[in-house]
């Protein structure tokens, strides 16, 4: 509820702090006190639009402050999922406007960004306004109020786990189609990369061996030569470096036993000689099998020419990165021909969870159509008494083509003021009376069933009278049994049901007008609805009739 709210250099309002009842209260004063500017207070407070002409004439910055008690609401979570400091009997808002147009927003003296001063405000206090009727002709809203009636709290959070399933899978197999269909129109060029890849037979390190033997066969008759002069000059006929090697190192080993380092160089020529002397011979045996062989280098450019062909085509360096183009493209031919059996298994999987969603979605319109006919009942039954004797309501069910996050059903309000008139949708057929007195039924209807926000009506009873206005005010006393309540009003049959009374008021300044506001001790309260009765001049009648309103509502407590 809300405990107390305090204002600060707010247009006509300098300094402004009340603190406000549980229950049912009454806001009153005359036209253009300044109702509304504490209205527009306490919409900046909860989240609002802000405006720097707010701000009073001459001040740097206007402050907004709301304390509330919010043990009721269950929104620890919502304190905790944002970092906030959690006080169920003390839980503070603050609105800073500057001056250069910025603004700040607080709870609990924690810097918060807008929308999460917004969302918190909106589950505190339910601000109603003329405007917010229009909430009536809201299908969602409709469905809110059947689900609040017919329990489907619980159901619902299953449903839509299990929705949320539906549609993490739908999505998937929507991907999976979608890709398909991509790779299905590339499948033929796939294919044949793959297939003209495979064909040239590519194996690694072939492009290497190639180029050497491509190299050697253009100089064949060069190696040949000079492969010749290498073995003669290391083993031919005439004086060659073998013979020499082999004569130093006899030469060596004859100096053994008169020079000490004899057998070390002897060694080294020795290695020397079979060094040489297996080269003389490998160079002897190369030379005969070099030959220039036109066919084979005219088959080895054409293979090298397929190669580079290739390597140009897919725009790669060698053989090797060709062979991973083409097991690319394998890979991929495979995941197309596996695309069929996924897709089933997928579709299957969504059938199922369709199935599933279909299956809990009818477990909650059973509960809502269930509840339907208490809830056209109690709402006739409050029109009734809000002078509307023919009144007749129904809500009707149909089914949505697919399903969503609230279920398979869709439900409109239907309404009808006046004997023999058809049902309609409430939107087209409810009067902007008719739709403030249905709107104040149906709130104090769901007041019984869930937790509700503080509520604050502006000016609802506007356009009723009399004994209407009389109902009106039973159903807000009776609404306050179960929440808080405060409604602004004109009307003094209202005013006196109230369990507490605040009053509006200008008071001029030296320089400036200023709105104030206090509530009314029990002397000043029946002044003020005997001026609501008679206007700006008492009378004993007016005074007489304002004690008896007070008495009546006392009584009905």
């Amino acid at each position: 509820m809300l405990e107390s709210l305090s204002i600060k250099n707010f247009i006509l309002i300098d300094e402004l702090h009340i603190g406000f009842e549980d229950g049912f209260s009454v806001l009153t004063g005359e036209t253009g006190a300044g109702k509304s500017i504490i209205l527009g207070a306490l919409a900046l407070v909860l989240g609002q639009r802000a405006d720097s002409k707010s701000i009073q004439a001459g001040s740097e910055k206007c402050v907004v402050e709301a304390a509330f008690d919010i043990s009721a609401y269950a929104l620890k979570t919502f304190f905790a999922e944002n970092d906030l400091e959690y006080d169920p009997q003390r839980c503070i808002l603050r609105r800073e406007l500057l001056s250069s147009g910025k603004s700040r927003a607080f709870v609990n003296d924690s810097p918060v960004q807008l929308y999460i001063l917004k969302l918190l405000g909106d589950r505190l206090i339910d601000v109603h306004s003329q405007h917010q009727n229009l909430l009536l002709a809201d299908t969602h809203f409709q469905l809110n109020v059947t689900d609040v009636m017919a329990g489907t709290a619980a159901l619902l959070e299953k449903y839509r786990e299990e929705y949320d399933r539906y549609l993490a899978v739908t999505s998937q197999l929507n991907g999976l189609t979608e890709k398909m269909q991509r790779a299905k129109a590339e499948e033929a060029y796939v294919r044949y990369q793959s297939e003209e890849l495979h064909a040239a037979r590519l194996s690694e390190g072939e492009q290497t061996e190639l180029e050497q033997e491509r190299d050697m066969l253009v100089h064949a008759e060069e190696i040949k030569s000079a492969l010749y002069r290498v073995a003669s000059l290391l083993n031919g006929d005439g004086p060659c470096a073998v013979q020499m090697i082999r004569d130093s190192f006899t030469a060596m080993e004859s100096l053994a036993s008169h020079f000490s380092r004899a057998g070390e160089f002897a060694e080294r020529l020795h290695t020397a000689f079979v060094d040489l002397n297996d080269l003389a011979l490998e160079t002897d045996a190369l030379k005969d099998d070099v030959e220039f062989n036109p066919e084979r280098l005219e088959w080895i450019n054409q293979r090298l020419n397929t190669l580079y062909a290739l390597q140009q085509k897919h725009r790669v360096p060698s053989v090797e990165a060709l062979i991973d183009c083409r097991e690319a493209f394998d890979r991929q031919l495979q995941l197309i021909d596996s695309f069929d059996e996924e897709i089933a298994s997928l579709t299957e999987r969504q059938a199922a969870s369709r199935q599933a969603v279909l299956d809990r979605a009818g477990e909650i319109s059973h509960m809502r159509k269930a509840a339907s006919e208490l809830i056209e009942q109690q709402i006739v039954r409050r029109m009734v008494l809000l002078g509307m004797p023919h009144t007749r309501f129904s809500i009707e069910f149909s089914d949505r083509p697919q399903p969503t996050a609230d279920g398979m059903d869709e439900v409109a309000f239907l309404f009808a003021a006046n004997k023999n008139e058809p049902l309609k949708p409430v939107a087209r057929t409810a009067s902007g009376g008719e739709i403030s007195r249905l709107m104040l039924c149906v709130k104090a209807m769901i007041a019984g069933y869930a937790a509700l926000p503080a509520i604050i009506f502006d000016e609802i009873d506007t356009g009723t009278s009399g004994e209407i206005a009389d109902k009106m005010a039973d159903i807000m006393q009776d609404l306050g049994r179960k929440m808080q309540v405060v409604t602004i009003t004109h009307l003094p049959q209202i005013a006196a049901k109230g369990k507490a009374h605040y009053f509006v008021y200008k008071e001029d300044g030296e320089d400036r007008t200023h709105t104030r506001i206090r509530r009314l001790d029990a002397q000043e309260r029946e002044n003020e609805i005997a001026r609501m009765l008679s206007g700006a001049t008492r009378t004993d009648a007016s005074l007489a009739n304002a004690r008896e309103l007070l008495h009546a509502a006392r009584n009905d407590k």
